[in-house]
């Protein structure tokens, strides 16, 4: 049986784009902000927080490559939240200002979802590529020290966070050549060392952190090339060392854009374990 043609990016993004329901400001900069999509049904609404990625820089891409499956959630009566968030090659991106947009967001998130019909008792982060490793970030985010400059007063509580094709190694993203992403968007992610900050990725790479309480799963394909399915199992396996158990599922015969592509194989399996998660 002839195996179907991978998408590439230029089969998703041909599309007439799905819009959000409205803009909503987590910060002062142009790029921090949040798309809103709400269901037509009645709330309140189960939500899923959103994170595109694009290797950390806002010029590969932006949260609109994530508008056709929100917009699929969107009928499937979950809210999305999906953030927007200064890349490493924006002004104050890159440590720690891409982490503080993303805490920012969930934040806010937590803090106001209730006041616009969101359900915020269990919050499902799904990230794509990049924006894998920082939804797992935030899965693991509570449990950084309560001085750590990214963990805040108040970190928003994350049910499960789910690695579309992920990069969560961050150690490995910076150190190794020929990486899909290259090394410089992951090496200013983490960060310079100091005295008070020798290991760049005790706060930054999820594989390095202390693990959080949240649920973790990586979904990937077998044709991916930017984010081949052994990433995820490593991730998994560093964290079963730790005693954490990380769902690793893997889909045949697809690649890194079907990950985010509504008619998908990988897209209904990750539906169905956002709604699991949901507990719906």
């Amino acid at each position: 049986m002839t195996q179907a043609p991978l998408l590439n990016w230029s089969d998703l993004l041909a599309r007439p784009v799905p819009e959000a329901d409205r803009k909503i400001a987590y910060g002062a900069g142009d790029l921090q902000f949040v798309d809103l999509w709400l269901p037509e049904t009645r709330g309140p609404h189960p939500v899923v927080l959103m994170i595109h990625g694009g290797c950390w820089q806002s010029d590969v891409a932006d949260r609109t490559i994530m508008n056709w499956i929100a917009a699929d959630l969107r009928g499937r009566g979950i809210a999305v939240w999906n953030v927007e968030y200064r890349g490493v090659d924006r002004p104050g991106g890159g440590y720690p200002g891409t982490f503080l947009d993303v805490a920012a967001a969930a934040d806010l998130l937590a803090k106001d979802g209730p006041a616009i019909g969101l359900k915020t008792d269990r919050i499902v982060a799904v990230g794509h590529s990049a924006g894998g490793h920082l939804a797992l970030w935030l899965a693991n985010r509570a449990a950084l020290p309560k001085n750590s400059v990214l963990r805040g007063a108040a970190p928003a509580p994350i049910a499960a966070a789910l690695s579309q094709g992920g990069l969560p190694d961050l150690q490995f993203s910076s150190n190794t050549v020929g990486h899909g992403c290259g090394t410089e968007g992951a090496k200013a992610m983490a960060g310079a060392p100091s005295a008070a900050r020798p290991d760049v990725y005790a706060d930054t790479s999820p594989i390095a952190m202390k693990p959080g309480v949240a649920r973790q799963i990586s979904v990937n394909a077998t044709q991916d090339r930017i984010a081949p399915p052994g990433y995820a199992q490593a991730y998994g396996d560093a964290l079963a060392a730790k005693g954490v158990t990380v769902d690793v599922v893997t889909i045949k015969d697809e690649g890194h854009v079907e990950l985010i592509a509504p008619e998908s194989a990988a897209w209904a399996e990750t539906v169905r374990l956002i709604q699991q998660a949901l507990q719906q």
